[in-house]
């Protein structure tokens, strides 16, 4: 995983910028009121005009993403950073400032809002929540220099601001040229886009190996948004059953076939009840939910996969049956196709059917699944015109395949990706994609399940079951190959996207992810952190170093860079824990911290316990305010809000989302000084703490569990969670 985890250090950069940007607004600011005269208003204009420039692109960054790419958003950003830091850097007045700052400010909004969704686009799930804990890591280093210069720079007679904001565009320069010749593009987008070979190639590169075939088949049916997702549950074991010239024949009724993509390569799975936890959680709920009914169900169904998880003590399956790869060739010696929007290629009439080569570059270009994995003698009905003979020896895949046989279709976090078709109608069936997750040990067929015929050991699986994302009724009788699919740039594009939102799961997501970036922001942070120097001198922290001849601003810069380094260490053991304990469990465990250490911050500011105990407690307070917050509630908002949302509408969910974050973090920051002045700091602290206690009962009640589990996983469970919400709300 070595290229993924390069690829987010990198990516991570335009947070570090983000981070010395607050540091280095939050010192200058300072120095800036007394050399240009400002007043508090206009103080916090020129501390906010940033936050309005963020949240100004945000509105439309995350549907330009969707439409031009990750990659070169994140380009924009790294160059909106140089420029704004050679204006702030030449700004002759307050007016000229505030431009750079609203520059600075387009810059912060692209990174912030962007670079948590390219992560969990480029990073394994199994390592997603410390991969996206390095924008967090990476913030708070910037911070830490940046405090450091100004610290230095405080001992001038008259230290100089523009410098303080203006060194900036060092460091942002790396960023543009990193995110010019390094950063690849997200897969998943290229997916969406049609560009198969691009994205396979990306992959390679992430994963460090030549077979991605399985999460290329992840990524194709992640394009899908909505549709009527239900729990299923089977027991799995290997078909026996001969393949005779295409016709595949089971010997009982109520067995499924699921396929995969090499002949003959194929499973059984009998349906069963009560075996699965989360079959049994979607069907009742749990007795953890019976005894709480404000309980979200979706946190139910999170909870129940994560149960059984630490029940078998893995992530991974152990003892799953090898379901093969989808996507793979079945012959070395048959010839592969690339399967691409932008570089399909033909050769000659091999490959054009005896039905008119009525595939075309805009329509069918190839099936997922051929005729040696699905049968059209058998399973499904025949497309007219069908050349049984071509597809024989001309087997297309997503990539252009290496020949070899792969082993598996794990997609992460324990589960697999199977396909299956029904009849059921006689006349049309449907293809169906299907997610397994294996729950509890392996059985030998002289168990409970020896009806399934054959040898070998079965598992006991749940199972997210829906349409694939490719699959298309009405181009059934249109196409020579089955099952009909259409392409994935096809799936992407169909529909309006708003309409999207309107779809129960993205409805869903939309309040968790909301809510939680709205209740982050006003817990307070990125105020006190603007403000940082400013609180510490009016707790009299110039005590604590005034033997040493350090003067009050000096101290307080001096403090705070002590802060964030302290920061750092907490951070990375957030980054160990992110996909071990999990987001949820870390919100819970840590927001009382916050809550325990702003209820002591009020008791010093209001008792007198004399001058050096005051800003001793201050400090402390402070201190641990921050290092707790940035071990959860700093990061796993934006981890969340990249996590929960389908591909196709992942960039307008999380442009949503951050408009709402910088808004909130707009009014934080613009009153922080006007409620200084009125309420006091034990005011300002208590309003803080009461957030942090409804941040609590909000994480509880409604934030799920997503450690180790595929985007694609996650976006299904959320819409059957808001499926079983919405049927509990009618009984």
């Amino acid at each position: 995983m070595k290229g993924a985890i390069l690829v987010a250090i990198a990516a991570s950069i335009g947070n570090f910028l983000q981070g010395w940007d607050n540091a280095t607004i939050a010192g200058g600011i300072l120095y800036i009121k007394k050399d240009l005269g400002l007043e508090t208003s206009l103080e916090g204009l020129v501390v906010a005009v940033s936050l309005i420039g963020a949240t100004v692109i945000t509105t439309c960054s995350g549907t330009i993403s969707d439409r031009v790419g990750r990659k070169p958003m994140l380009i924009i950003s790294s160059m909106l950073y140089f420029l704004g830091g050679l204006v702030m850097l030449w700004s002759p007045n307050v007016y000229v400032l505030c431009l750079a700052r609203l520059l600075d400010g387009f810059g912060i909004g692209l990174a912030v809002t962007l670079v948590p969704v390219y992560i969990s686009e480029i990073a394994p799930s199994d390592i997603r929540g410390s991969l996206n804990t390095l924008p967090q890591f990476s913030g708070s280093g910037g911070m830490f220099l940046s405090y450091c210069m100004i610290f230095l720079m405080s001992f001038n007679a008259s230290p100089n601001w523009r410098l303080m904001l203006g060194v900036l565009s060092i460091p942002s320069l790396l960023y543009f040229l990193l995110t010019i010749f390094y950063l690849p593009e997200s897969p998943r987008w290229l997916v969406s886009k049609g560009k198969m070979v691009e994205a396979n190639k990306v992959l390679q590169r992430l994963r460090g190996k030549e077979d991605v075939s399985g999460e290329m088949a992840l990524l194709v049916e992640g394009l899908e948004v909505g549709g009527d997702t239900s729990i299923e549950e089977y027991v799995i074991g290997p078909a026996t059953d001969e393949v005779v010239d295409g016709d595949e024949h089971t010997t009982d009724k109520d067995k499924i076939r699921l396929y995969g993509s090499q002949q003959g390569h194929s499973w059984l799975a009998k349906p069963v009840t009560g075996q699965s936890s989360l079959g049994h959680v979607s069907r009742h709920g749990s007795i953890f939910n019976q005894t709480i009914p404000l309980m979200d169900p979706v946190v139910t169904l999170f909870g129940s996969v994560h149960e059984k998880l630490s029940d078998t003590g893995s992530m991974r399956s152990t003892h799953f049956p090898n379901f093969g790869s989808m996507f793979s060739t079945g012959d070395p010696n048959v010839k592969t196709e690339q399967w691409d929007e932008e570089s399909l290629q033909r050769d000659g009439e091999e490959y054009k059917s005896d039905g008119g080569g009525r595939d075309s570059d805009d329509n069918l270009h190839s099936p997922l699944l051929s005729h040696q994995s699905i049968s059209h003698e058998k399973d499904m009905p025949p497309s007219p015109g069908s050349n049984v003979s071509s597809l024989r020896h001309h087997h297309n895949t997503l990539m252009q395949g290496s020949g070899e046989a792969v082993d598996s279709t794990d997609i992460g976090g324990g589960w697999q990706l199977a396909w299956k078709w029904t009849d059921d109608s006689k006349k049309e069936g449907e293809f169906k994609r299907i997610y397994l997750h294996q729950e509890g040990v392996h059985v030998s067929r002289n168990g409970s399940i020896a009806s399934i015929p054959g040898e070998g050991e079965f598992v006991q699986a749940a199972a997210l079951v829906s349409q694939s994302a490719l699959y298309s009724k009405h181009l059934i009788g249109q196409q020579p190959v089955g099952p009909a699919m259409v392409h994935p740039s096809e799936t992407s594009s169909k529909g309006p996207i708003w309409k999207a939102l309107l779809e129960p799961g993205v409805k869903h997501a939309l309040i968790v992810g909301i809510g939680i970036q709205l209740l982050q922001q006003f817990s307070g942070i990125n105020g006190v952190l603007y403000y940082t120097p400013q609180i510490l001198e009016e707790a009299g922290v110039e005590v604590l170093l005034s033997n040493l001849g350090i003067g009050s601003e000096s101290a307080s810069f001096l403090i705070s860079s002590l802060t964030t380094l302290l920061m750092l260490p907490c951070i990375g053991l957030a980054m160990r824990l992110m996909d071990v304990s999990g987001r949820r469990q870390l919100l819970l465990v840590t927001i009382p911290v916050l809550i325990v250490s702003l209820l002591i911050l009020i008791i010093g500011s209001m008792v007198d316990f004399g001058r050096v105990v005051n800003a001793a407690v201050s400090t402390v307070c402070v201190v641990v305010y921050f290092c707790i917050f940035v071990m959860a509630y700093g990061p796993i908002p934006n981890i969340l809000c990249a996590e929960i949302f389908p591909t196709r509408v992942r960039g307008l969910c999380i442009a949503i989302c951050g408009l709402v974050f910088w808004i909130a973090d707009i009014i934080v920051t613009y009153s922080l000084p006007v409620m200084l002045s009125s309420i006091g700091l034990a005011g300002v602290f208590t309003i803080y703490a009461i957030v942090c206690f409804i941040s609590w009962i909000f994480v509880f009640f409604k934030v799920p569990e997503t450690k180790g589990m595929p985007l694609e996983i996650i976006t299904e469970f959320f819409a059957v969670g808001a499926k079983h919400a919405a049927s509990v709300k009618n009984e």
